[in-house]
């Protein structure tokens, strides 16, 4: 919970400049110690990001090119993205935030198929098995949320990264993870020359 509300104010304040990340993912989301607030989130990679206002559809397209590879990337890859992205919008990005807290959430990626044009027609084409199936313990007030970012139409989605965020606080679980207990995170997963070491608790 605390992770994606930190996205959300990086996407929120991309999006107000008129860019679009294209290429949300774990690998892009740095969690770090920040001057004296611990577990600050950095939204980072912004390679592929392309400004929303004036940018033509040749520049917005994500391409397969004739060795099939592909701009972004198919496991958190929303479904317009897939068809073009044409007219794609920050809504892209809310899919793919999506996914990743999806995983977050069930400890599953939302499709994992045998290779990339088979994720990417999955994102297309299937729905994705609800979070309540795979963890009936996480509250419908963080679940749901999520599940909405994952809708094929883009309008079914929450609007903006405000948007998601407000339905995000709403599940009042935010308050939980307290600067004690990140403190005590970071001191369980302490790093040595940039690598984590093991817990002292495995079962985390």
């Amino acid at each position: 919970m605390h992770i994606l509300h930190q996205a959300c104010h990086s996407l929120y304040e991309a999006h107000e400049r008129g860019l679009l990340h294209r290429d949300i993912k774990p690998s892009n989301i740095f969690l770090c110690h920040y001057g004296m607030d611990p577990d600050f989130v950095k939204v980072l990679d912004f390679g592929l990001a392309k400004a929303r206002s004036g940018a033509t559809a040749a520049t917005q397209e994500v391409r397969l090119t004739a060795e099939r590879r592909v701009t972004g990337t198919p496991t958190f890859m929303a479904p317009e993205t897939v068809l073009g992205g044409q007219d794609a919008d920050a809504r892209l990005d809310l899919y793919a935030l999506g996914c990743i807290g999806y995983w977050l959430l069930s400890g599953r990626l939302v499709f994992e198929r045998v290779s990339p044009e088979a994720t990417m027609r999955a994102h297309l084409n299937e729905p994705p098995t609800p979070i309540a199936e795979l963890r009936p313990d996480v509250p419908a007030s963080l679940a749901e949320p999520i599940m909405a970012c994952l809708a094929k139409e883009p309008a079914a989605r929450p609007a903006t990264a405000e948007e998601l965020d407000h339905l995000l606080r709403a599940s009042g679980l935010a308050a939980l993870w307290t600067t004690d207990r990140a403190e005590s995170w970071w001191e369980e997963w302490e790093c040595g020359e940039g690598r984590p070491v093991a817990p002292r608790h495995p079962a985390w």
